[in-house]
């Protein structure tokens, strides 16, 4: 097939990038700079993608969106993150909508990518304490469950286009050299390393590795629709990864950061670290996906095995 990823640049998208790759498939990444690449898109949202060039796509997958967790919460930094999930995907799915059947091509151009695999997040319950959380769960009250319900509709528009969607929310991203933990490295490192808070919030986590598998096979059955929960299929608590990290690194792991500092650092962002949701991966594995990495200390233990 021929694929089109919007935020093929980033960490998860490098990865899925290889993987699509690798399995015989021609990718092409979007970009912001002018280029002539035929393995590149320049594609400025919300500006919309001319319809003669993304009806060449047989799938379109979207990975875009800021980084969360590297600036407090101001309400600048708010707007962003909502625009770069919402709005993009808004500008895609118009873009999709321009697309109309020319009776003079026979082939590219007369058609509309048939399957559109949309990046979303856990975050869309909102905190659950125990409370196991599977795809029939309501969507959450706080910010990041507003984002990625508005995030999520708008993917879900072009259903009424005919064409098949797909929703990955995804978990925490463990892999190498990005994600959730290279920001965790660095206390581990220096040998003071811990849980935070009380550690019993759970972790809903998820290898890079699992994220770019599934995606590849949502991609390549046509079964497969709808919201799914990709995460691990054993999720554990912050005390639990902690010592998993740290058995990892052969680094202690009994310096706990207090719910205070983590307040005071991060603001409202920090209320995501200190509370969580127990994440349950159940339309995955009744549609068929076997998951990589079950195991936290194995995810781990395979990504930190060069370091």
């Amino acid at each position: 097939m021929k694929v089109l990823v919007i935020g093929g640049s980033g960490f998860v998208g490098a990865a899925l990038s290889r993987e699509l790759s690798g399995a015989g498939h021609e990718v092409v990444v979007s970009t912001r700079k002018k280029t002539t690449s035929r393995r590149k898109l320049t594609w400025n949202p919300p500006e919309l993608i001319a319809p003669d060039v993304i009806a060449t796509f047989d799938a379109v997958i979207n990975l875009a969106g800021e980084s969360i967790f590297t600036e407090r919460w101001t309400s600048d930094r708010k707007e962003r993150i909502r625009s770069s999930r919402v709005d993009t995907t808004r500008a895609l799915v118009q873009s999709l909508e321009k697309i109309s059947p020319d009776p003079t091509l026979k082939n590219e151009g007369n058609k509309k990518p048939h399957v559109l695999i949309s990046a979303s997040a856990i975050g869309y319950y909102g905190p659950h304490g125990d409370e196991d959380v599977n795809e029939g769960t309501l969507p959450g009250s706080d910010f990041l469950a507003a984002v990625c319900e508005e995030w999520e509709a708008a993917a879900l528009r072009a259903n009424e286009l005919g064409i098949r969607v797909v929703i990955a929310r995804l978990g925490l991203v463990l892999g190498e050299g990005g994600g959730a933990l290279l920001k965790m490295l660095g206390p581990f490192k220096a040998f003071v390393g811990g849980y935070i808070g009380s550690g019993r919030q759970w972790m809903s986590w998820v290898h890079i590795d699992d994220i770019t598998r599934f995606i590849r096979y949502a991609l390549e059955h046509e079964s497969v629709s709808g919201p799914f929960n990709i995460t691990a299929p054993q999720p554990v608590r912050n005390r639990e990864f902690s010592s998993a990290l740290g058995r990892a690194l052969g680094r202690p792991s009994f310096f706990p950061v207090p719910a205070l500092a983590i307040k005071l650092a991060l603001g409202e962002s920090g209320d995501v670290l200190l509370t969580g949701q127990r994440v349950i991966s159940e339309k995955a594995l009744k549609a068929g996906y076997t998951f990589k990495y079950t195991d936290v200390n194995e995810a781990l233990k395979a990504i930190l095995k060069e370091k």
